[in-house]
């Protein structure tokens, strides 16, 4: 710096454009870099294009609400994340603290939904939190830190991550340290009751929860998804809601007296989690011995196309699930070693994908938004756009190749 003050006006001139040239050499790896932080992910595309808003919101329009939720705005940070694409990261994330957290994350947790009222002013709808959004919130955050080497983010992580651990997690007695599915009436002192939800807790996840706070309780609560899942799956399914009560001197897991025994809508993610945990896991082969019946089930149907629901104390089953479904359970039926059902399902996904975005389709709406969702994850995942670590960290195809990344 001392020479290109005080060398001579020519001199100086040339010394500055010297400088010039040596701090572009210098950039060019950061720009390079940089251009490779990204991947070609089609289905991430037509995500953003039918269902994210230029705001960042999520919009889910099957209903008259119009309504964006946690969970929505959650998902589309991590495939955001996943794809590379910074820009629409950011603007989903904006949007959620400030219309689902009043502003600040790290003092009020998200609002599930948010939407149209009955006075027509769009706004909360249901002020309650969805711990599983929260927790991907967090991971999302967590790996965006990471990957971007963006500090920011990660403080905003631990910051949402202490607020969930204080206002969603509670230690079941006889049992251990538990998600609830939300802040607020999950628990009922009354009947010594706790509800419980098991496709809110993906156990690669709650690894990177515990890789940020080893202190914490997170790996004892990876354990006990594992003890709950088999305790609440005696036919090999997961149902969409259980309850842990305290009878006397005993607690047990026991049927939702509010939602009953069935799996469905919910459930099918407790699959899609077990397949895309990390084989080294030393819970993935108890999650994929307790979920033995979606194999069964699903060859049953007829075509490969799995059951919309099932009883899960009885084992019968109901109904075509939507593609979605399909979607879901490729992770599962890989990690199975079910090859003829892995194709089966691709093959409907691709297919029902294609007809959903069709002109006609498009007249009449939407497509469908959960369907798609779990088609992000079953075929991103099966495509190679991401996969988790033991740790939980998550490994993408573009890591390597840009600077803001660790091996």
């Amino acid at each position: 710096m001392g020479i290109c003050r005080h060398s001579p006006s020519y001199a100086s001139i040339i010394v500055r454009l010297w400088c010039v040239f040596i701090l572009m050499l210098c950039q060019m790896p950061v720009v390079l870099a940089q251009q490779h932080c990204s991947t070609h992910w089609p289905l991430w595309n037509d995500f953003r294009t039918y269902f994210v808003q230029d705001s960042g919101r999520v919009l889910d329009a099957s209903t008259s609400q119009q309504h964006s939720s946690s969970e929505g705005q959650s998902y589309a940070m991590f495939f955001a994340l996943v794809a590379g694409d910074r820009e629409a990261f950011d603007r989903i994330w904006t949007w959620s603290v400030n219309n689902l957290s009043t502003g600040d994350p790290s003092q009020h947790l998200p609002a599930w939904l948010w939407g149209r009222a009955n006075d027509d002013t769009w706004r909360i709808l249901d002020k309650n939190s969805a711990s599983d959004a929260d927790l991907w919130f967090v991971y999302a955050l967590l790996e965006a830190g990471r990957l971007w080497r963006e500090p920011a983010y990660t403080r905003q992580a631990q910051a949402l991550l202490a607020l969930v651990t204080s206002k969603e997690l509670v230690e079941l007695p006889g049992f251990g340290p538990m998600l609830l599915p939300g802040m607020e009436h999950f628990v009922k002192p009354e009947d010594s009751a706790w509800h419980i939800n098991p496709s809110y807790l993906p156990i690669p996840v709650l690894r990177r929860l515990h890789n940020a706070l080893p202190a914490g309780p997170w790996d004892g609560v990876a354990d006990n998804t594992a003890a709950l899942i088999e305790a609440v799956s005696p036919r090999g399914f997961a149902p969409d809601w259980a309850t842990y009560q305290v009878q006397g001197p005993s607690a047990l897991f026991i049927a939702d007296p509010v939602k009953g025994a069935m799996g469905s809508y919910d459930a099918i993610r407790t699959y899609l989690w077990a397949g895309m945990t990390a084989p080294m896991d030393p819970l993935y082969a108890r999650l994929l011995s307790a979920l033995d019946g979606m194999v069964t089930a699903t060859r049953d149907q007829g075509n490969g196309v799995p059951p919309e629901s099932v009883d899960t104390i009885t084992g019968a089953t109901e109904g075509r699930g939507p593609f979605g479904f399909s979607a879901a359970l490729i992770p599962y039926f890989k990690a199975k070693g079910q090859s003829a059902l892995l194709l089966q399902q691709q093959t409907r996904v691709a297919a029902m994908l294609r007809e959903s975005v069709t002109a006609e389709k498009l007249q009449q709406g939407q497509p469908p938004y959960y369907d798609y969702v779990l088609s992000l994850f079953g075929l991103g995942w099966i495509e190679n756009h991401f996969h988790f670590r033991l740790d939980g960290t998550l490994a993408t195809p573009w890591e390597k190749g840009c600077l803001g990344t660790s091996n």
